[in-house]
């Protein structure tokens, strides 16, 4: 008699979150996607995600998540072995994506915050900039916001599981007004707007409360910020407060935007 043909058995594909320097907003928004998560779970391994369970396994990863910036030396050497231990690796929040509002220290003197916010500065060791992932390694998708939406991130664990490209818009913030029939705060009240040059993906939740974007998703797929600071400066901003405005969640991106 011939022996009976077995299946082979199909792996889990192997789920990996981590954390920079970051506040771990984006993280939890992963957790609480509640629902989704639970089928998440039962179809993938969770391999690594010390915001969900101190449980953890070595890689290699089909995915990681990474959350936050490179700020200090070890950070740099760490991530190098994350993007060697992922088949995918994904950034997602301002932090990872644009260095984050602790990018801030870029345009200012770094010993000078040691000195005056700690009582040991020698104690910390931290790097003189506050640089995205892709500064230090190759990524193969950058999901933004602070904190991310929700529906864009399961969007995006999905699509990669299944071998696919997100199907994330890189369009403005004007679009997602547009589309829930939202009132342009700019054209209707004089208030000053970041939504022209913001990527979507937070609903565009501002506007709809009758205040400007801040911004918060970083610079949209096409960008023309110089042509937004006339009408900011229009609408009661003057250069100081235009850019008080842009230094906030996204600093390094927008200021990247504005450099020639």
């Amino acid at each position: 008699m011939a022996a009976a043909e077995t299946t082979p058995t199909k792996t889990a594909p192997r789920l990996a979150v981590f954390k920079l320097a970051s506040c771990d907003g984006c993280q939890l928004t992963l957790l609480d996607c509640e629902d989704e998560l639970l089928a998440l779970a039962g179809e993938v391994e969770i391999a690594h995600f010390l915001e969900a369970s101190s449980a953890v396994a070595p890689g290699p990863y089909d995915l990681s998540l990474v959350e936050g910036s490179i700020t200090t030396a070890e950070d740099a050497e760490r991530i190098r072995a994350i993007r060697a231990a992922s088949r995918h690796l994904v950034t997602i929040g301002a932090c990872a994506t644009a260095g984050g509002i602790q990018a801030l220290r870029n345009f200012a003197d770094v010993d000078e915050y040691r000195r005056v916010v700690y009582a040991h500065p020698e104690y910390i060791s931290t790097l003189a900039t506050s640089t995205p992932v892709s500064a230090h390694v190759d990524v193969d998708f950058e999901l933004r916001g602070c904190p991310i939406d929700k529906r864009q991130l399961i969007e995006v664990i999905t699509a990669f599981l299944a071998d696919r490209k997100p199907d994330v818009p890189d369009h403005s913030v004007c679009f997602e007004c547009k589309r829930r029939g939202t009132v342009c705060v700019t054209v209707a009240h004089g208030t000053p707007c970041l939504g022209p040059v913001t990527h979507a993906g937070c609903g565009a939740l501002c506007p709809a409360y009758h205040r400007g974007c801040f911004g918060c998703f970083g610079p949209s797929g096409s960008v023309n910020l110089p042509a937004l600071i006339p009408l900011l400066r229009r609408d009661g901003l003057d250069e100081d407060a235009v850019d008080r405005f842009l230094h906030t969640f996204n600093t390094a991106a927008f200021d990247k935007e504005l450099s020639p």
